[in-house]
């Protein structure tokens, strides 16, 4: 879209090709919108832009009732159904959602930096894991916030997310259950503490077992499908192969296995792949992947009544609340071949 003429939602509604009334349902109401057509919708937002002009409009209009989200990447297969449980909740106290689609942009974070300091936006509820970037004063003037999905590193502000550590022991010690012991863990990351917390859960899981630090095999990755693969790569390189692979997220281990197939391998017959999210591809992948699940909608609601009674209180009853994940057992995982143990 040219930057001097505003997006409309009839803009929206030719790229994602829907009707405006469903564009409008998207945003209002997700949950009554089907998974593929809301995915549609988003994408169609972050071309556009609309989202940022929507803000535009919301200040002008002089709104105080509504909650800012700001997500890096609105496309994530975890936003959709975490936002579904923010919306409701916001929803039933009056009031109102509004995206902020940051697509790891620095500038675009300062944007929604000054939105917030407009004090148009009661709250926000932040995906990326970092405060805003801008000017400390700005910073300071925050209103009240709540990290979801992922801890936020630099900011100190309550958090609601799942269980990494137990979830991510959940998928080890079916691994080591099943007799793997040379297991890779795929993904590990410094500046990603959900995914540092995974790591913990791994080490944990290893040390339980009596499993020593030369069996195990560590990874950094940054979540996405080609780290994955790449990884395999490095690993075969190396000539240092586990029998399993642990990934951080299931991008990670689709790309486990797109790697590990292109060499010409089975899974689980010569690898067993894990994942962790449970997003929709995980059920499709061949075969289908063993994965940890979490409980996106229960985040999204759990995250908005903490930041409703922020915004009653000013003082969090919690500063992190941790939902337990659950183990999905597919086709990804069996016992190590003899070849390999």
């Amino acid at each position: 879209m040219s930057n001097s003429t505003p997006a409309t939602i009839e803009d929206v509604a030719r790229i994602a090709n829907v009707s405006i009334a469903t564009v409008s349902r998207a945003i209002h109401m997700p949950e009554k919108v089907a998974n593929s057509t809301r995915l549609k919708v988003n994408q169609a937002i972050a071309v556009t832009g609309y989202t940022t002009n929507a803000m535009a409009r919301s200040l002008r209009l002089g709104r105080s009732n509504m909650i800012l989200v700001v997500a890096p990447d609105i496309g994530d297969p975890n936003f959709s159904n975490i936002l579904i449980g923010l919306e409701n909740e916001a929803r039933s106290h009056g009031y109102g959602i509004l995206i902020g689609h940051t697509q790891n942009d620095a500038q675009r974070g300062l944007e929604y930096l000054k939105f917030l300091n407009s004090n148009q936006a009661a709250g926000l509820i932040l995906f990326t894991g970092i405060l805003p970037f801008g000017h400390q004063t700005m910073t300071a003037r925050l209103p009240p916030s709540v990290g979801v999905f992922e801890p936020v590193f630099n900011g100190g502000i309550p958090y609601v997310g799942v269980d990494d550590i137990a979830g991510a022991r959940k998928a080890v010690d079916l691994l080591i259950a099943e007799g793997h012991r040379k297991i890779a863990f795929i993904g590990d990351s410094r500046t990603r503490l959900a995914y540092s917390r995974r790591r913990m859960g791994y080490e944990a899981g290893l040390d339980a077992a009596g499993i020593g630090a030369n069996l195990r095999i560590i990874l950094e990755g940054d979540g996405t499908i080609e780290s994955g693969r790449l990884a395999v790569e490095q690993l075969f390189m190396r000539d240092t192969l586990p029998t399993a692979f642990m990934c951080v997220n299931d991008q990670t281990a689709i790309g486990v296995m797109i790697g590990l197939k292109t060499r010409g391998y089975d899974i689980p017959e010569d690898f067993s792949v894990t994942g962790f999210d449970d997003v929709p591809q995980a059920v499709f992948m061949t075969p289908s992947l063993t994965t940890i699940r979490q409980p996106r909608t229960a985040i999204g609601k759990h995250a908005m009544a903490l930041l409703l009674e922020l915004l009653s209180d000013g003082e969090p009853p919690e500063t992190e609340i941790l939902l337990r994940p659950d183990l999905v057992v597919r086709n990804s995982v069996s016992a190590p071949s003899r070849a390999r143990r």
